[in-house]
């Protein structure tokens, strides 16, 4: 965690239309005009709303970790709405603005440019940038979906909890060693349950899964890049259809925030099977499960089934 302080605007795709520091003067404009707490930043004092410790969570896995940390103690809001795509993030003014106004922000840089951006414009004190705590890194911020990865962000977001807000330092650190745990018994299932497979080759969407594979023993094979809204070329789909035949690889995976018709289209031209895997941006109607920990087993049903666990 450090300090923040404003800075030039760098690469900008946080609004469209005007510029972003005509928008945000708009923004700041409106807020102070508005009589009443709202969505936007009216009732956040001092850091804190209602009393507790007002965090920003840029998208949903953050929010989970600094909800099950934080409990009675956090007010938390998400800037990525349920069903969007962080890739495809914008933000809007007042969303901006609270990023100053919060007592903290967590975030992961690289996985949703319009945060990264509003991050260096912002005059947040407090901000927590949770992709290193995972790791050594690839080219890839999917990082969440590594249990064990997972756990280390839990315990940076629980130091972070406990030097914003000491007050509640005990409570936080017993939050998080009963979090961890959750993950260590989510990351046993996976072992257990993918030990043994008739085919350690998964073909999905788009190349989000990387560091689960990895943990795992197992090999992604992605339809498009770490850009889920990518096309694959001819070459590419050809190859996939090589790589079934030769891993004998059964089903093509595709996720509930991206459309299916990629993943149908492939599966269909080499006569596989479709299911889900989701990516646990977001939660929606479409997950399988009501929180984290529920979609990561659920992904872990499908995989076995995909795979053939014995």
């Amino acid at each position: 965690m450090n300090v923040r302080r404003p800075r030039p605007p760098a690469r900008l795709r946080l609004i469209s239309g005007a510029g972003l520091a005509g928008a945000l003067a708009l923004g700041l404009v409106a807020l102070s005009g508005c009589g009443a707490p709202g969505k936007g930043t009216a009732d956040i004092v001092d850091g804190r709303s209602g009393g507790k410790l007002a965090v920003t969570a840029s998208f949903y896995p953050l929010r989970y970790l600094v909800q099950q940390i934080g409990g009675d103690h956090v007010s938390v809001t998400t800037l990525t709405p349920p069903g969007v795509e962080p890739h495809d993030l914008e933000l809007k003014p007042r969303e901006i603005t609270r990023l100053g106004e919060s007592g903290l922000v967590v975030y992961l840089k690289g996985i949703a440019p319009a945060v990264d951006d509003a991050v260096k414009v912002s005059d947040a004190k407090n901000v927590l940038d949770a992709a290193p705590l995972g790791s050594p890194r690839k080219n890839d911020p999917h990082i969440w979906l590594d249990p064990v990865r997972f756990g280390e962000i839990a315990e940076g977001v629980g130091a972070a909890l406990a030097k914003t807000d000491p007050g509640h330092a005990a409570d936080y650190a017993k939050n998080t060693a009963a979090l961890t745990g959750r993950l260590g018994a989510l990351d046993t299932a996976y072992r257990q349950g993918l030990a043994h497979t008739a085919t350690r080759t998964f073909i999905t969407t788009h190349a989000a899964f990387g560091y689960l594979a990895q943990r795992y023993g197992l090999r992604q094979e992605a339809i498009v890049g770490i850009d889920p809204e990518s096309e694959p070329s001819p070459a590419r789909v050809k190859d996939l259809g090589d790589v079934a035949a030769r891993d004998h690889v059964g089903t093509v995976f595709f996720e509930t925030l991206v459309s299916d018709k990629l993943a149908k289209t492939i599966a269909g031209n080499s006569g596989l099977r479709t299911d889900v895997l989701d990516p646990v941006e977001g939660i929606t109607d479409q997950s399988k499960g009501a929180d984290y920990i529920a979609v990561m087993r659920s992904n872990l049903v499908a995989l076995r089934t995909a795979l053939g666990a014995k």
